[in-house]
């Protein structure tokens, strides 16, 4: 005899919430409703009474007071740091602690004067700034509001970048600041540079040791007790360490042309070399949003690794073992090894090695804009050459830093071109003391002919995607390669027949050769795929003109579309994405009454409900 189905209590929802809902799960199948189910109710964790936690299936089960549990919060540029609180998140469960794993932007903070044991995890971005998601956290941290936090026992891992002079800076400052308001550490902050494991391992064990001791008095339940308002994804089939050999289909010089589906008109020869390259994913499984972005895995150079190789005088065919893997010097040097990206490590062992003085001068803590310099327009080459040092294989090769994956954002939308992911590349120079060492990365791909493999994955980046509700307008800001990730966004909305409107600014130095996909754009505009484009560009005219400018001069639109509940999205270089901020900060306070403390809450409220999100580096 079959069961009568268990009558469902009344919905909670209005009817506009009903419509949006339906939008949301159409089309989605069992796994996609699955994994939406967990997600949700993870969030609903924070806010559920303290008895009922969420588990990743998304059922509930009787979980620990705060006083009983380890709370993981992460905040996550490129992936790393994710992906290291997910191992201290599951490694904490696996010991049969109960743990949560909680996203920077998602955490409650009213509810961090009631942790009684927080483990941090956060990547430094540039110099020494939080990554986009731990914004409104880390600026709640370090502000007035902060609570005093006496029984509060905390550990910080860091992630970063020696080849930035404030190498994992903001992990420093959230270690500091938690400390100054009472929080007793237990473990000293751990500071992992791209070889992340040989910190963030040892780490991770010190500070799950200490996890038990702290909470070995509290009860284990029966079920599993992982809560998550970020649900734990399962390992990818491709990865950074198993990249999927995508097939090049295309790759067309697009700066100083004009993009026409399959070909270009030329408009005449400009400084930058930009790249639009189509991959084929068939076969792969991979799956992508707009938004997400492809790692791929490059080839140094045979000039750079050659020029390394004189700079040492080593032998390249030499067979070094590193592991439980053994490769030629050069192989090494060719794949495994970072040689355009500076750190400091790198510069202390060669100072010790070739006794240099002004070297050695360079790394006291006081010649910190003296190094920054260094950093800047300096590569290993560069270094080796001018300071000469006896380097032996195995200690080069332990010296040197592991490959950095290269992260591109996705230009296209899969529902329009199918099994590709396309990429627009700037093929970036670099010369230095008369060696010319080009980007690595973007030579790599810029040199790929038709036919072509190119090694790669999907790194996903869920905070940077298109609303949910296909009715809300969206404004994106995007110079030069910035734009890439909006050619998928307006794929994307016209391919699900989304009816909000499409607001896009651009900027490049040049008309003629910096409008990259002019012809897309225009074709876009005439078939209402895109509704507005704002255009700037910088050396066309005496005054220069970016896209900070043109938002001033569209701040009263700007400001009555973010009003009507648009969402916001910037993507570029760093630099800029803190011209932009500045200006849709002046912008708010001009339309609430020149009030700049009123106008930096409205703006971190838009990012932490959504609204406004950056993909800067």
């Amino acid at each position: 005899m079959t069961a009568a189905p268990t009558a469902l209590p009344p919905s909670p929802l209005n009817e506009d919430r009903k419509v949006l809902l339906a939008r949301l799960v159409e089309g989605l199948d069992g796994p996609s409703l699955w994994w939406l189910s967990g997600y949700t109710a993870g969030l609903a964790q924070v806010q559920a009474p303290p008895q009922l936690a969420v588990l990743p299936g998304g059922a509930t089960a009787p979980t620990a007071q705060a006083g009983q549990r380890l709370t993981v919060l992460y905040g996550s540029q490129t992936g790393n740091a994710r992906r290291e609180a997910e191992k201290l998140a599951q490694a904490a469960e696996a010991g049969g602690l109960a743990v949560r794993l909680v996203r920077a932007d998602t955490y409650p903070t009213r509810e961090l004067a009631g942790e009684r044991l927080l483990y941090l995890v956060i990547s430094t971005q540039g110099e020494g700034d939080p990554p986009d998601d731990s914004i409104g956290f880390t600026e709640f941290l370090l502000g007035k509001r902060a609570p005093k936090l006496p029984e509060l026992k905390f550990a910080v891992l860091g992630l970063g970048d020696t080849s930035y002079a404030d190498f994992c800076g903001i992990a420093r400052k959230l270690d500091a600041r938690l400390a100054e308001l009472g929080a007793q550490r237990v473990a000293d902050v751990g500071q992992a540079d791209l070889d992340i494991d040989t910190v963030a391992g040892p780490w991770r064990e010190h500070a799950l040791a200490q996890a038990r001791e702290l909470l070995k008095a509290a009860p284990v339940p029966a079920a599993p007790h992982l809560a998550t308002v970020t649900p734990l994804r399962p390992a990818a089939a491709w990865s950074h360490e198993r990249p999927f050999p995508a097939e090049v289909l295309a790759n067309q010089r697009v700066s100083g042309r004009e993009f026409k589906g399959q070909g270009f008109q030329q408009y005449g020869r400009g400084d930058k070399d930009v790249r639009h390259l189509e991959l084929s994913l068939e076969g792969s499984g991979l799956a992508y949003e707009p938004g997400d972005a492809l790692g791929i895995r490059h080839r140094n150079p045979p000039a750079l690794v050659e020029a390394m190789l004189q700079a040492t005088r080593l032998d390249g065919n030499t067979a070094v073992t590193s592991g439980e893997q053994t490769l030629s010097l050069s192989e090494w040097l060719a794949t495994r090894r970072e040689l355009t990206r500076l750190s400091r490590p790198f510069l202390a062992a060669h100072a010790e090695r070739s006794g240099a003085a002004a070297l050695k001068q360079l790394l006291d803590p006081t010649q910190s804009a003296g190094l920054a310099a260094l950093l800047a327009d300096h590569q290993l080459v560069d270094v080796l050459r001018r300071w000469p040092a006896d380097w032996d294989h195995d200690a080069l090769l332990a010296a040197l830093r592991p490959q950095a994956q290269r992260l591109y954002s996705i230009a296209s939308s899969r529902k329009r071109v199918g099994e590709e992911a396309h990429l627009t590349v700037d093929v970036l120079g670099y010369h230095a003391h008369g060696h010319d060492h080009g980007g690595a990365a973007s030579g790599f791909l810029a040199a790929l002919e038709e036919g072509a493999q190119v090694p790669a994955y999907i790194e996903p980046n869920e905070r940077f995607r298109v609303p949910a509700d296909g009715s809300r307008d969206i404004v994106m800001i995007g110079p030069g390669t910035g734009v890439a990730p909006f050619r998928g966004f307006v794929q994307e909305r016209a391919e699900t027949g989304a009816a909000g409107r499409n607001w896009l600014f651009f900027g490049a130095q040049h008309f003629d050769t910096g409008f990259l996909y002019q012809v897309e754009w225009q074709e876009a505009l005439r078939r209402r795929e895109l509704h507005r484009l704002d255009l700037a560009f910088s050396r066309d005219q005496a005054a220069k003109v970016y896209v900070q400018d043109r938002l001033r001069e569209r701040g009263a639109e700007l400001y009555a579309w973010l009003q009507g509940g648009a969402h916001l999205y910037v993507c570029g270089a760093i630099a800029m994405g803190k011209d932009v901020h500045a200006a849709l900060l002046d912008i708010v306070a001009a339309h609430r009454g020149g009030n700049a403390e009123a106008a930096a809450e409205y703006v971190t409220a838009l990012q932490t409900e959504g609204r406004y999100s950056r993909d800067v580096y």
